[in-house]
């Protein structure tokens, strides 16, 4: 039975099910997703810009 997942060329980062890159020809391996982690590192800065266009759009 043929697996089902996306895979990534690590060389072009060509998403594709193939075992082989249809672009480059390179093995394509499975991705792993981001590492998760509760502490929202760029939280802070979301809600700097946040406040800064809502200030911003009050003005006009």
């Amino acid at each position: 039975m043929v697996e089902m997942r996306m895979k990534k060329c690590p060389k072009c980062g060509l998403y594709t099910l193939k075992e082989i890159c249809p672009k480059c020809g390179e093995k394509t391996v499975i991705p792993k997703p981001p590492k998760f982690s509760l502490e929202d590192r760029w939280g802070k800065y979301r809600r700097m810009l946040k406040r800064a266009l809502k200030n911003k759009n009050k003005a006009e």
